[in-house]
């Protein structure tokens, strides 16, 4: 029911933008594609309030943005991503790492303006991301188990303690500073700020302090037109 008001969301809030570029100058509107390479981290603090100390892991994403003019050189870019996050933990001899993929809307303010023989681009915005699914993997030795991510807001005595839990939505902000080609091909850093605590509130852990977010940065090469 939660995936299906997230999908209503997002699809109420790309039509919004479709109508409003329809009111626009359409020579100035433009559709992207985009893919590239994710630098992933959870931060935050375990169930004792001590500091989580993860490694990034490698992760990607791929989607779509549509470019609406406001005025000129200022744009607001929503767009639709597939993307993959998590982090990973070495204690002793144990390593566990945690990927989760997420259906993310960035809806970003877009500064663009020449520069040499192309396009300056800085954006900013919120994102919003619903989980869709993920794997915790623990290796030691010889002997691996992985488990699937469940997503819950509150995980209850009587729910499998082994399983890993995690809140299936996240809100944070976007930053990206890029380069446009006039042929329409761009290049672009990006970094993603969660907002929310995505760890459920777990009743099998009395005082838990745990406050896990979403923290990262990326690579993105796509084609404007």
């Amino acid at each position: 029911m939660k995936a299906k008001l997230f999908l209503l969301v997002i699809a109420g809030m790309l039509t919004v933008s479709v109508a409003m570029a329809q009111g626009t100058d359409r020579a100035k509107l433009s559709f992207g594609v985009l893919g590239g390479i994710n630098f992933q981290n959870l931060n935050g603090k375990d169930a004792d309030g001590d500091k989580l100390e993860n490694d990034l892991i490698i992760g990607f994403h791929v989607g779509v943005n549509i470019q609406v003019p406001i005025v000129p050189e200022f744009y607001f870019q929503p767009g639709l991503l597939f993307s993959t996050k998590g982090a990973k933990n070495t204690s002793g001899s144990l390593t566990g790492t945690t990927k989760i993929s997420y259906i993310e809307m960035p809806m970003n303010l877009v500064y663009k303006a020449m520069l040499g023989n192309g396009y300056v681009m800085l954006g900013f915005g919120p994102y919003i991301g619903y989980g869709i699914g993920g794997k915790v993997k623990v290796e030691g030795g010889a002997v691996t188990v992985e488990n699937d991510i469940e997503f819950k807001n509150v995980v209850e005595i009587g729910d499998d303690p082994l399983t890993p839990y995690y809140k299936a939505f996240d809100v944070g902000a976007n930053m990206f500073a890029g380069y446009e080609m006039q042929n329409g091909i761009f290049a672009q850093i990006n970094t993603q700020f969660g907002l929310l605590k995505i760890n459920p509130e777990n009743k099998y852990i009395a005082d838990d302090k745990t406050s896990v977010k979403n923290v990262g940065f990326g690579l993105s090469l796509g084609y404007r037109f």
